[in-house]
């Protein structure tokens, strides 16, 4: 009696593993694989459908497959049955039957498969330029084999390398490299006895790696990052950890890879890599915790900060834009990316990870606050207070990004950042560097303090380059802002990144004492009212915003570029020039509306006019007895005009629906419409400087940062503060001279303190900082010179200079003389 089920051979075979097959002598071995059948039809037919069983022959494994399969199967799903279980691509397979390939698309039955039947199954090439490279590959494959049975072979590697840059740049090589499972076979020879074979596959695992990096074709490189996955899991599995340097080479190479691919759930291998970068991920975050730990009590930090904060951020960045990606493409069909099983277990592991190190990071920071919190910050306090705490800032910035996909994540972060403010401002002080990308703090400036923001924002100035020549002026102090318009707006950009040396005619000083007091002058001129440019606030003259009739000067737009590159010159050279800008022209340069409030200090009155618009009663504005149309009449060099605010505004009556409307435009009109040409000039200017980064520099600020940058500190001068910042050279503190010194200096008044000071140093506003914030300690020196010499400086390097007078009353007298405002101008010498 016959069986019930249909007994076929399949063999497996291609030309080029015959002889490589025939060499080996083992046994069989038999593997059961139950195919399903390709339709819910078909399964609800299977009770009464007789099946057939396979047993398939792969000569070059000496395996032997037991397939069964139904009649209804197709050999497609027969194909990729077979597939998955020799790991051939389906793409290389095809089945013989009678000497006819049978077409993918038939079932078994459609086919004409009777009992008994043999069927062939040929691994065929898909083109003329496959058969080199199957025989190229091959030929490592037996050279492999040849090492791990101990054999002799030389220059190994040179070929395993050059067989790699020959090949890996041919599409057709993925398939053959992967049917021939060299990945494993290298790892095999890594685990060999042999010390020269284990040199071997660890430099050929390498060198696969680099070579993946270096391939040009991004679709090429998102296949091998499959392989270097597969590396990465072998050498996991076979005990190399995350401390083995071949792994971690493997694991920072499959990280690269990521970041050149671009988004990997557009590969196909989609649900692997993600479980791979998720392991990664959760690898590397392990790591980063027992870091964080260390940090805490500075024990061998800054060696395993580095590969860990540069992993998690290599591997969390693809993944996070993963998921983002994901999300906008799922929200569009209505469902969210956590109900895919593919995504939610990695979505879950990322969340995890990012409370994890938002909690340790908490802990770091208060950790630091302690340790700050009983000791003088300073220089010589960075490293051993804070080793290996550079990188923070890194991992604060990655799980800022993190947080962007988790309800309720970004409010925890910054909660977080908010409790640990000064420890966060003090990081970006010390550490941050324009690489880093801090922009995110942008989001919340709250989170940080002056010195921080001041950081981030100067960090925008091109560094001085020494390959550019000097920039030479020489200026008649008595035409100083001409002149100087003429040097600085006439110079290309470029030339003004290198140093700028400044010297005044029939003046032997010169340095960058001289430079200081250059910028004071010259923005002293710029925003003097006289000149028409500038107007200043009517209840703080310090503050200035454009003049929108500065037109009467035709050169009025090239005054306004040139002005805008001297305040940039005068930020990045850290010079208080003792002017600050108004709210309107502030928030105009960082591309922000203008509205009612902002013009407050620009124009009192008109600001008290449009609120007192409108407040009042709506009944009586729709009376219509202020008579106001959406519509303005202004004058212009001696002409009167009327001007709509809007189209056919001069018919448009104001009411209490339409009055906020018009305040706004009047706003518009006045404080935006009227100056845009000036504004848009001194952006020019100011850009030429920070080669277009000045919308991110006023963005960083607030209006009162700015002000501490421009003007400096409004506090009187602390002469204590000032003793305490001051050093001695010929003299000692305890001398006579300098205690007659402080003495005198404590009785100046306060505008003599100020002319001493910039007599001094040609700095005429400190920084909020106070004399810490100068450059360096200022020194009293002892000159040679007889009592009847007035006291020098050498204004760049913050140096007093006078003789041993004799008494105090000759000391007062001759400081009396230099304290007097007209006075205090061209004693200083280099």
């Amino acid at each position: 009696m016959s069986s019930p089920f249909q007994t076929l051979t399949v063999i497996a075979f291609h030309k080029q593993f015959i002889a490589d097959a025939t060499a080996d002598r083992h046994p069989p071995r038999l593997v059961n694989v139950s195919i399903p059948s390709s339709s819910k039809k078909n399964k609800k037919r299977k009770t009464r459908s007789w099946r057939l069983q396979f047993f398939v022959r792969m000569m070059w494994k000496c395996d032997t497959l037991v397939i069964r399969a139904s009649r209804e199967d197709t050999v497609e799903t027969l194909l990729v049955q077979i597939s998955l279980k020799i790991k051939v691509p389906v793409v290389y397979l095809r089945l013989i039957y009678k000497g006819k390939e049978l077409r993918v698309e038939q079932n078994l039955g459609e086919c004409g498969v009777e009992n008994d039947s043999n069927l062939q199954l040929v691994g065929r090439l898909k083109s003329i330029a496959c058969p080199v490279v199957w025989r190229a590959t091959q030929g490592i494959v037996s050279l492999i084999r040849c090492l791990c049975r101990n054999e002799v072979v030389c220059d190994t590697y040179v070929l395993i390398e050059n067989h790699f840059k020959k090949y890996m740049d041919n599409p057709e090589y993925f398939g053959v490299f992967m049917f021939m499972k060299i990945p494993a076979l290298l790892v095999n020879l890594l685990m060999s006895p042999w010390a020269s074979n284990k040199t071997i596959a660890d430099l050929s695992i390498r060198g696969f790696v680099q070579k993946s990096l270096e391939v040009k074709c991004r679709t090429l490189q998102g296949l091998y990052i499959e392989v270097v996955l597969e590396f990465c899991e072998m050498l996991r599995g076979v005990g190399c950890k995350s401390d083995n340097l071949l792994y971690v080479y493997c694991r920072n190479g499959f990280a690269t890879l990521l970041a050149h691919v671009g988004v990997l759930f557009r590969n196909s291998k989609r649900g692997v890599l993600l479980q791979g970068v998720s392991y990664c991920v959760r690898e590397v975050a392990d790591g980063l915790l027992k870091y964080l730990d260390s940090s805490m009590s500075c024990v061998n930090s800054g060696e395993i900060s580095c590969s860990d904060v540069r992993g998690f951020v290599n591997f969390s960045t693809p993944l996070r834009e993963g998921m983002a990606e994901q999300e906008g493409e799922f929200k569009n069909c209505g469902v969210h990316y956590a109900e895919d099983p593919s995504l939610a277990g990695v979505v879950d592991q990322l969340r995890i990870v990012f409370f994890q190190l938002l909690s340790k990071m908490d802990e770091c920071l208060q950790f630091m606050e302690n340790c700050l919190a009983n000791k003088e910050q300073g220089e010589e306090d960075r490293d051993a207070t804070h080793c290996g705490r550079s990188h923070y800032l890194f991992i604060l910035t990655e799980l800022y990004h993190i947080s962007k996909l988790y309800s309720g994540a970004e409010e925890m972060f910054w909660g977080v950042l908010l409790r640990r403010k000064n420890m966060l401002s003090y990081l970006i002080v010390w550490y941050a560097e324009i690489t880093d990308g801090h922009r995110w703090v942008l989001e919340n400036i709250g989170v940080t303090n002056f010195e921080s923001r001041r950081h981030l924002a100067m960090m925008l100035f091109p560094n001085l380059n020494d390959q550019v020549l000097e920039f030479e002026m020489l200026i008649d102090r008595s035409q100083v802002l001409a002149e100087s318009f003429e040097y600085i707006s006439r110079a290309k950009p470029d030339s003004l990144e290198g140093d700028l040396i400044m010297e005044f005619k029939n003046e032997d000083a010169r340095g960058r004492g001289v430079l200081r007091e250059w910028f004071v002058l010259v923005c002293q001129e710029i925003f003097n009212p006289r000149n028409t440019l500038y107007l200043a606030c009517p209840d703080d003259q310090r503050r200035f915003f454009p003049n929108a009739a500065s037109k009467v000067d035709p050169l009025h737009l090239k005054y306004f570029s040139f002005s805008g590159r001297m305040i940039a010159l005068a930020l990045k050279s850290k010079v208080h020039v003792g002017i600050v800008f108004d709210r309107v022209f502030f928030k105009q340069l960082a591309g922000n509306y203008i509205t009612l409030e902002d013009i407050r200090d620009a124009d009192p009155m008109i600001y008290r006019s449009y609120k007192k618009i409108l407040e009042m009663n709506a009944d009586y504005i729709d009376t219509d007895e202020l008579g106001l149309t959406f519509s303005i009449e202004v004058e212009e060099l001696g002409h009167r005009r009327v001007i709509e605010l809007c189209p056919g505004g001069e018919s448009i009556v104001v009411d209490s629906k339409n009055r906020e409307m018009y305040v706004d435009l009047l706003i518009q009109n006045r404080f935006v419409t009227s100056i845009s040409e000036q504004v848009s000039h001194f952006a020019t200017g100011f850009d030429d400087i920070m080669y277009g980064k000045r919308l991110e520099f006023f963005r960083y600020l607030d209006l009162e940062d700015l002000d501490r940058m421009l003007y400096g500190s409004e506090n009187a001068i602390s002469v204590e503060d000032w003793k305490a910042h001051t050093e001695y050279d010929g003299y000692k503190e305890i001398d006579r001279q300098i205690s007659w010194f402080w003495e005198i200096v404590g009785r100046m008044s306060v505008e003599q303190k100020k002319v001493l000071l910039f007599f001094w140093t040609s700095v005429k506003y400190l920084p909020v900082e106070g004399f810490r914030g100068l450059a360096s300690h200022l020194s009293i020196c002892k000159s040679n010179e007889p009592e009847n010499h007035l006291p020098t400086s050498h204004t760049c390097l913050y140096e007093l200079c006078f003789p041993p007078y004799s008494s105090i009353t000759i000391m007062q007298d001759r400081l009396g003389l230099i304290t007097q405002e007209h006075m205090s101008c061209s004693f200083g010498i280099p």
